[in-house]
């Protein structure tokens, strides 16, 4: 405000000083109104996603089970609303704090600040509840209502806003958007728009949850080969993945959290292109991606299959989230391309060891999220890192010159994530397990949950002979462990 008053006093004569002051005054102000409109048009964009991941997990899972994954997808995003209002916003940025956890703000309080204002807790909540969505594909077909209303409070509550505030809080110990220098190796963790804190949390929650909870019946045979359990609709596969590429473009341009900031005063250059170039970069990931995973899975099964497209598409976008705003355009057809080929190799991984995911969400989220988390530390740019992070030292990407430091912090990035949220949501998971909380009865599996749970299957079928079903009804909710064999 200083600058901009001297800069532009001797330009006004008389009471120069004044009306300096009440010009600049009044131009920050409309600054503050840009950028916290377009901080509330992303959160919007970046909301819209949930319709993208109830579409994609209702066309994912079979017909008998669609009510109950829909159901899961609007109650993320409303017990996430409560608890990360209450809970999970203070833990995340609540400062001034430690460098584990937030301390202040619970239930928003002192909020509007000089820091935050109501607009940034609204995008930070559809992240969050973002991380929720993912877990709840990689559990489908299976999992009691009960779990998801514990894990979804805990993990938005608790374990994601843990996870932010390291990399994304001013005070986190490893983020690089720390004030007082102290950054990881010299560096601090480059996540933009969260490819480590969003898609590697979700991914290796989903990942616990799976893996206690075991394969759906009839997933693998007695001999342990894969049997294919497909889901009922590829038509909301790919309306539910187009949802989703929409709304990135809130996830990714949208967490520079302003537009209006330049880079040289006078310029046609400022953050507004590095908002353009990130929305680019995440455009040219998943492209690359989803062409990959066509021709690639073509090779490998002989087919030309539109829900591995949409899957690859979406690992394309999960890896370039970390370094979307500081890597260049090339760079990200390169993100894509290898992006898509780690997404094929977990899935085989998968096969191998009986893992069972009926959205690949703990594959396309956590390995592709991981990818990208490296990624960045190998082709960030010099120039792109010292626009988007000002005030940290320029170390970039091992690939463009700028040493191993970044590299080095990435990688701690993946291993504390992947630590602390196996000891959370894998103890979470074990303990609702040994409760008799998690997994649904094998009769209510094979009926599917939508008639014994939900009240009805989610589409009718006028001609269907109605008396198949009389045998099969609601009844009261019992608890069963992990069916044998399974």
């Amino acid at each position: 405000m200083g600058s901009c008053s001297a800069d532009l006093a001797p330009l006004l004569g008389a009471n120069a000083t004044g009306a300096a002051e009440y010009i600049c005054n009044k131009f920050t102000d409309a600054s503050y109104a840009v950028d916290n409109t377009y901080l509330l048009f992303s959160a919007y964009l970046v909301f819209s996603m949930q319709l993208g991941f109830a579409m994609l997990c209702a066309g994912s899972v079979r017909a008998k089970n669609t009510m109950n994954i829909m159901l899961t997808n609007v109650l993320d995003a409303a017990t996430g609303g409560l608890f990360y209002y209450l809970f999970g916003f203070a833990f995340a940025f609540g400062k001034p704090s430690n460098g584990f956890i937030g301390r202040h703000n619970f239930a928003l309080g002192s909020i509007p600040s000089t820091s935050y204002d109501y607009s940034y807790f609204l995008y930070q909540w559809a992240f969050a509840i973002a991380a929720a969505g993912i877990t709840s594909g990689s559990i489908a077909e299976r999992t009691q209502f009960v779990a998801y209303l514990i894990y979804s409070s805990f993990l938005t509550g608790f374990v994601y806003p843990v996870v932010s505030h390291w990399f994304w809080a001013s005070d986190g110990w490893a983020s690089a958007l720390r004030t007082d220098g102290d950054f990881l190796f010299g560096s601090g963790v480059i996540d933009f728009a969260g490819s480590g804190v969003v898609h590697i949390v979700g991914g290796v929650a989903g990942l616990w949850g799976a893996l206690i909870e075991g394969p759906r019946i009839g997933r693998f045979d007695h001999s342990g080969r894969s049997v294919a359990l497909r889901g009922h609709s590829a038509t909301l596969v790919v309306l539910g993945t187009f949802m989703l590429w929409f709304g990135w473009y809130g996830f990714n341009p949208g967490s520079f959290n302003k537009i209006s900031t330049f880079y040289t005063s006078g310029n046609y250059y400022g953050q507004w292109s590095g908002v353009g170039r990130t929305a680019v970069t995440t455009t040219l990931a998943g492209c690359t991606a989803a062409l990959t995973t066509l021709f690639g899975k073509r090779i490998l099964t002989g087919h030309w299959n539109v829900t591995d497209v949409c899957n690859g598409l979406l690992g394309g976008f999960a890896a370039i989230t970390a370094g979307c705003s500081v890597v260049e355009p090339w760079a990200a057809i390169i993100c894509g391309f290898v992006a898509a080929l780690v997404l094929i190799g977990c899935n085989k991984l998968a096969e191998k060891v009986e893992f069972d995911d009926p959205l690949e969400a703990a594959q396309l989220h956590g390995g592709c999220g991981a990818w990208g988390v490296l990624f960045t530390g190998l082709f960030a740019s010099e120039k792109y890192v010292r626009e988007v992070y000002s005030t940290r030292p320029t170390h970039y990407g091992l690939f463009m010159g700028g040493g191993g430091r970044l590299l080095a912090a990435q990688v701690i990035q993946i291993l504390v994530i992947v630590g602390w949220v196996s000891a959370t949501m894998g103890t979470l998971f074990y303990l609702l397990h040994k409760f008799g909380l998690l997994r649904i009865s094998a009769d209510d599996e094979m009926a599917g949950m939508d008639l014994t749970r939900h009240g009805g299957l989610a589409y009718v079928y006028h001609d269907e002979d109605e008396s198949q079903n009389q045998g099969i009804q609601m009844r009261k909710i019992d608890s069963y462990p992990t069916p044998p064999g399974v």
